[in-house]
């Protein structure tokens, strides 16, 4: 016949059911406490008396609103004014770019266009006048496309323009 194992301390009998080891053992009848987290033991909770309501409830979300539409109303005036205003935002931005599309086109002579030629020996940039002026220096003979072109011996003078988005060339000139 076999003898059962030696009891250990702290151990029930052989087969007697043991407790769950993350669960203490509670004496009958007693419910079990609920326990504060990480084994502090839990604070009684004193008995409060009637809640008073939070301070500038409807108020706060009044102010609130109040302020998000002066924001919102800020910033579409804004938008407004810049679009339509015709002293400034947009209109001075598109009179501003007008201008400077004015001002080369002064400089970009067509064949026949008479020109004055500002420092002829650096970088030269040729400006159109009126032909019958005292300022017409020369007139506009040719304009050959592609880069490095060179002007023929019949031409006084010629001025090669790069351009970024378009075809470099080389404008030629005749003496007036």
């Amino acid at each position: 016949m076999s003898t059962p194992p030696p009891q250990y301390q702290n151990q029930p009998p052989y087969g007697q059911p043991q407790q769950p080891y993350a669960q203490p053992q509670q004496p009958y009848g007693y419910p079990q406490q609920p326990q504060a987290p990480y084994g502090y033991p839990q604070q009684p909770q004193m008995p409060q008396g009637p809640q008073r309501p939070r301070p500038g409830g409807p108020l706060r979300v009044v102010k609130s609103a109040a302020i998000v539409i002066a924001v919102f109303g800020a910033l579409a005036w804004y938008v407004y004014d810049y679009n339509t205003d015709p002293d400034g935002g947009k209109a001075k931005a598109e009179a501003a770019a007008s201008a400077q599309a004015s001002e080369d086109a002064t400089h970009d002579p067509n064949i026949g266009d008479c020109v004055k030629v500002k420092d002829p020996q650096g970088e030269p940039l040729p400006t159109i006048v009126d032909c019958g002026s005292p300022e017409a220096e020369y007139r506009t003979a040719d304009k050959l496309l592609g880069p490095d072109q060179k002007c023929g011996s019949k031409y006084a003078y010629g001025i090669q323009v790069h351009q970024s988005h378009q075809l470099d060339y080389t404008l030629c000139f005749t003496k007036v």
